[in-house]
């Protein structure tokens, strides 16, 4: 009995001992992740300095993208942030403002030769063999924008020669300057000399002024159209008489397209109506591609329509060119 005793004891002394306990493993069955990292707050300086070389650039876009990942990235900053960027906005006001001051500045001062810019236009074929033919176009634009005023001028030249005739021989001037009443609205003048002896006429003389809208204004879309009373006097090669010179008054309608719908290409339509017992209307359709800083190519496909021909005419013209365009 004794001996029993002391072997309980013994065992429940060892089971009290650490160094003889047993170790139990508990597992949480629902374990805690880690908290995430304090967000970074403020600007630091390294991010500052990024936004200020961005804004040095002057690059609108650039200095977009930049105060955008900075504000993702550091939310405390976003009041720094706005500081910089209306800045920026301001500083980019005043320097077009200036630059608008200048150039309108420049425009009051400039003398009647300054300020014009223009495109010329030249063409030619020549083939033999079955039929031998030869052809020249060109032409020659210029305009003048101002504060108030803008003015154009107008000169083409078309020849062609078939087998020792002459198919083609036409010539045009015309100068048109027009001021404008608001931003968008403006009243022009128009003055026109044509020439086309294989058309039957030696002369045709034109006059008109009228009011007109430009709808666009911009550098990739340019759209307006004018409309207004006309004079017109057509001097015939052969007229049987005096009297078939005819001089007459008629209605004016104009529209004047370009698109730039990509880089270096571009489209436009040049269309005029003389309306009248003896109407005209004419289209001008073409497309261009830029070759070079100054230089395109293009097609162009133009038609005129008569409704009272001369006599021994057709009353429908139509020419496709394909030529080089140099701009100054």
């Amino acid at each position: 009995m004794g001996s029993k005793t002391a072997l309980i004891g013994l065992l429940a002394t060892a089971a009290a001992t650490p160094a003889m306990a047993q170790t139990a493993t508990v597992i949480d069955p629902y374990p805690r992740q880690a908290p995430p990292p304090p967000p970074l707050t403020g600007l630091p300086d390294p991010v500052r300095e990024m936004v200020e070389t961005a804004i040095a650039t002057g690059d609108a876009d650039k200095v977009k993208t930049v105060i955008e990942i900075a504000r993702r990235t550091y939310p405390d900053g976003g009041a720094e942030l706005d500081k910089l960027e209306t800045g920026f906005k301001a500083n980019r006001q005043r320097i077009a403002a200036a630059e608008a001051a200048r150039k309108r500045e420049a425009l009051r001062t400039a003398g009647p030769f300054e300020g014009w810019s223009g495109k010329g236009e030249f063409g030619a074929l020549a083939s033999t063999g079955n039929s031998e033919d030869v052809g020249v176009t060109a032409g020659f634009k210029a305009s003048r924008v101002g504060i108030n005023w803008r003015h154009a001028v107008r000169l083409s030249f078309d020849y062609q020669r078939s087998d020792g005739d002459t198919t083609r021989e036409r010539y045009l001037a015309a100068y048109e300057p027009n001021i404008n009443i608001s931003k968008s609205a403006f009243v022009y003048g128009l003055g026109q000399f044509e020439r086309d002896k294989v058309q039957g006429f030696l002369a045709r003389y034109s006059a008109s002024s009228g009011v007109g809208y430009r709808f666009f204004d911009r550098e990739d879309l340019k759209l307006s159209a004018k409309i207004g009373p006309a004079w017109r006097r057509t001097e015939l090669v052969d007229p049987m008489t005096a009297d078939e010179n005819d001089t007459y008054f008629a209605g004016l309608g104009g529209l004047e397209f370009e698109w730039r719908f990509a880089d270096n290409w571009s489209l436009t339509e040049s269309a005029t109506a003389f309306v009248s017992d003896n109407s005209t209307y004419t289209s001008l359709t073409g497309v261009q591609a830029g070759i070079g800083k100054r230089l395109k190519a293009r097609l162009s496909y133009s038609i005129e329509h008569d409704t009272d021909p001369p006599e021994d005419t057709k009353p429908t013209d139509t020419l496709s060119r394909i030529s080089l365009i140099y701009d100054f």
